[in-house]
């Protein structure tokens, strides 16, 4: 669990008024001494020694030697990692590596670069440590770099009344594979179809508090269906219009509801706007940030969205680019390019059987987990916890872990708390209980 120690208080204050300043090394009052993630603001990979070399890597919590004790001496800034006692970040020419704390190669100068961030710099000589994409090992170079410096233990402040709190403030439980449940209809070819993500209809998921639904749309003659890789060989297919509507009335009948769905899609973007004309009462609940403001002031209340009936988000995984050229972009019928909007770690922890990465990366390269961090606009972020296969008896393991993979590996690589938690089989291991959890402070 996360404490609620001053240390984050400090940082959040003194780094609002330290502004882009500089301040000597060894007396930085932006970061106090603390036990840190250094994490890279261009690749956002963090720091991890290995073998005496310095290397970026995913995060991965506590694990990894990813953790670092910032302490002073007169001569400079130390790292010490704490898995080895006595071995700090150090520089021997170009490269970083890690050497023993009493050397000079260890010092460091950290300065403030912009709210939050940090250069380290080899104290006499100008060179900050940089991280690539694409290269593994941690160098120095002249150009400016800047980490940010997540407090392993961070602050957490008490979520404001339930009306009060902002969207991205909240977390909610969200089905993978929402429509692949085989309550509803046929989602797949005969042997896919006997593993589906999730066993309850749609309506029984919206009954049961699931507020997120992950939705594969393919392009047929008959419009975009909900199917999985293809629609070929499905039995009883469904149509997204149909389970938009099922999630429309739902809101219709329960006026205090959000509901947010996100399409991973293969359709035109003719085609999708002629399937969502055809569920009624659509457009009067979608949600627009992109016409309400939101880059520049931030994510709404609840209980505005819930004033002005605005209260479903569609988003898709499709790039605008790829709209501009066939000269149709999604957003103008109301449907968001989920990659401006928000942030989305890796969509798998790895086979439906044995051990599971719980790293925690963004599934995007060019947009790390943390992007956005610092400015009004904070994106939103789905994290993804599941498997390639939903094995059942795996499912119900990993979901018993869900606030613990959130809080030790997804809060630290994200600088935020997730707002929604895609699970498979969400019946089993509670995962409504680690939602509930989150929802009960701010990062």
């Amino acid at each position: 669990m996360f404490g609620r120690r001053e240390l984050g208080v400090v940082v959040v204050v003194v780094a609002c008024l330290a502004g882009t300043g500089a301040p000597a090394a060894g007396a930085d009052p932006a970061v106090p001494a603390g036990t840190y993630y250094l994490q890279s603001v261009r690749t956002g990979l963090n720091a991890a020694e290995h073998g005496g070399v310095v290397f970026q890597r995913s995060p991965r919590g506590d694990e990894d030697r990813q953790q670092w004790r910032l302490r002073d001496t007169p001569e400079g800034r130390l790292l010490e990692n704490t898995v080895t006692p006595g071995r700090c970040l150090g520089h021997r020419d170009a490269a970083a590596v890690a050497v023993d704390c009493a050397e000079p190669a260890a010092r460091w100068v950290v300065t403030v670069t912009g709210p939050e961030r940090y250069a380290l710099a080899e104290p006499g000589t100008g060179r900050v440590l940089t991280a690539v994409p694409g290269r593994a090992e941690l160098t120095l170079e002249p150009a400016g770099a800047s980490w940010y410096l997540t407090p392993v233990e961070p602050v957490t402040r008490p979520l404001p009344p339930e009306d009060e709190r902002r969207l991205d403030q909240v977390t909610f439980l969200t089905a993978h594979n929402a429509y692949a449940n085989g309550v509803d209809g046929g989602f797949a070819p005969p042997f896919i179809d006997l593993f589906p993500n999730q066993v309850r209809g749609i309506e029984r998921q919206l009954a049961d508090g699931v507020r997120g639904f992950q939705l594969d749309i393919h392009q047929t003659r008959d419009g975009a269906i909900l199917c999985h890789n293809s629609c070929f060989l499905v039995s009883r297919p469904v149509a997204l219009r149909v389970d938009l509507q099922r999630i429309v009335d739902f809101l219709r009948r329960n006026p205090r509801e959000l509901v947010t769905v996100f399409l991973e899609d293969y359709v035109s973007a003719p085609v999708l706007r002629a399937e969502l004309a055809g569920v009624h009462g659509l457009t009067d609940l979608l949600y627009r940030p992109d016409l309400d403001g939101v880059p520049a002031t931030g994510w709404p209340r609840l209980r505005e969205l819930r004033d002005r009936d605005r209260r479903l988000l569609i988003f898709t995984d499709r790039r605008r680019e790829d709209d501009q050229a066939g000269g149709l972009t999604r957003d103008t019928f109301g449907v968001l390019y989920q990659r401006e909007w928000t942030v989305e770690n890796h969509w798998s922890m790895g086979p439906g059987v044995g051990g599971s990465d719980w790293t925690c990366v963004s599934r995007w390269p060019d947009r790390p987990l943390a992007h956005g961090g610092e400015e009004a606009f904070r994106p939103l972020f789905v994290m993804n916890h599941f498997r390639d296969t939903p094995v059942p008896v795996t499912a119900a393991t990993d979901n018993g872990r869900l606030l613990n993979r959130a809080q030790r590996f997804c809060q630290p690589a994200a600088r935020k708390k997730p707002n929604y938690v895609a699970v498979d089989r969400y019946d089993l291991g509670e995962p409504a209980s680690a939602v509930a959890a989150l929802n009960t402070y701010w990062y």
